[in-house]
């Protein structure tokens, strides 16, 4: 008898502790569906309200009345107009942090919604309309709700759990991301992990991501070409800028389609912008070309780099000119960490369900999350938000003046971002379920 009942005390710690997740799962999804309404509502206030890069002070002074409402540990003006709410659990353990990007973009929204933005103003000197035209007013949202369903529950928790409300993502090449590093956001407590979401064209709730790199690396060049004006009767006596830069826009694709091996890293270079001259009858001094540059391998990077400045330079020289080139580097590859992404597939997977979770392949699009990913193991995903009514394969882009978000994906969102919080506070990946 004696053996039996120390045998029960052993055993029965174990079956409490393998309970636990289940119950916090549990109390996770009935928590979301009680403020699934706020979430709404917030993301429509939001929608409508939306504030370009550097002047998100309105939606960043939402974010912190909430936070504070929820007494949680607030800082605002992060690097800028950042906001950090920290959550401390009941229970020791490590730390996580969730982000959330809050700018909107300098679009004009054709959606015709109750919430629809009508909000304008001045961008590069031109009257614009302003729309969260790349989903970051349900990024807050689904951050918010994640905040208070884990505070509600602070009390299991076990660890720290950092809230990161981040302004200025679409503005690189500096970003809102390095300043709230640089003020400190990822110390005291250090972060052991950081997980983000963003929404993109996708059946609502369905769940995608990739371990590695999954967003290229963004900088931008500039190439100046200085040759001799003169008389366009006369072109023998002068350097016509304009043919030596129409000659290295079309060196430049040979750049990637010919230089770069295409077998194990992808790359872009796009000239977006080429000004010069200003009548029929002159051949001007300069030309000025402006442009992209897209990687997924820091090495190929920097060898695109210095491509571009040898193709223009030598061009601009052979034609009796002279190319000056600079590149500003933007943002750099997003890289999902391996391991840590491995290891919270199941916890996409439970929430989502198997049949809404896929592998997704590379984008050259960038995203100042990789901020984050340099510094702690990181891992962002992709949340589909295209109405069941219509099809993703067709839906208007990111940053198109038409897309649009189903909001039935929100509490998916949700119950994501605080599935991963808790999860990786345990220590393990979660069991799978369906939905």
């Amino acid at each position: 008898m004696r053996f039996l009942a120390v045998t029960a005390c052993v055993i029965l710690p174990a079956a409490i502790h393998a309970q636990a997740p289940a119950a916090l799962h549990a109390e996770v999804d009935r928590r979301t569906a009680d403020i699934t309404s706020r979430v709404v509502s917030w993301r429509r206030d939001i929608h409508q309200h939306p504030e370009l890069s550097y002047q998100e002070t309105r939606t960043a002074a939402l974010v912190a009345e909430h936070l504070r409402s929820l007494g949680l540990e607030v800082r605002t003006n992060v690097g800028g107009n950042g906001v950090l709410g920290v959550l401390r659990g009941g229970r020791p353990g490590p730390t996580v942090a969730l982000r959330a990007d809050m700018d909107g973009l300098p679009v004009t929204e054709q959606v015709n919604v109750p919430f629809k933005s009508t909000v304008r103003t001045q961008y590069n000197g031109q009257d614009v309309g302003v729309m969260h035209a790349c989903g970051h007013d349900t990024h807050v949202a689904m951050l918010m709700g994640a905040a208070e369903v884990l505070t509600r529950m602070k009390d299991r928790i076990p660890g720290t759990v950092k809230f990161i409300f981040q302004h200025a993502e679409e503005s690189p090449p500096r970003g809102g991301a390095g300043p709230m590093i640089d003020a400190g956001i990822l110390e005291n407590p250090k972060v052991d992990a950081v997980f983000g979401l963003h929404v993109f064209p996708g059946r609502a709730g369905s769940v995608t991501y990739r371990g590695g790199p999954l967003y290229a690396s963004s900088d931008n060049f500039r190439i100046i070409v200085h040759g001799r004006q003169t008389h366009g009767a006369m072109p023998w006596a002068g350097v016509d800028p304009i043919v030596i830069g129409s000659q290295i826009v079309l060196a430049l694709q040979t750049i990637v389609s010919r230089q770069v091996d295409l077998s194990s890293a992808n790359a872009v270079v796009t000239v977006g912008a080429f000004n010069a001259g200003n009548r029929t009858n002159i051949i001007p001094d300069s030309t000025v070309m402006i442009g992209t540059i897209r990687t997924f391998d820091e090495t190929v990077r920097g060898e695109i780099h210095n491509r571009v400045r040898r193709t223009a330079e030598q061009i601009a020289s052979s034609a009796g000119g002279k190319a000056t080139v600079d590149i500003e580097l933007g943002y750099p590859v997003t890289v999902n960490d391996p391991a840590l992404t491995s290891r919270m597939v199941p916890t996409l997977r439970r929430i989502a369900g198997d049949a809404n979770v896929s592998e997704q392949p590379r984008t050259t699009t960038a995203e100042d999350f990789s901020r984050y990913a340099l510094k702690v193991p990181a891992m962002i995903f992709s949340l589909g938000v295209t109405s069941p009514s219509k099809d993703p394969r067709t839906a208007a882009p990111n940053h198109s003046p038409l897309f649009e978000a189903d909001e039935s994906a929100l509490p998916v969102g949700v119950r994501l971002l605080s599935g991963l919080a808790i999860d990786f506070l345990l220590g393990t990946g979660a069991e799978r379920r369906g939905n």
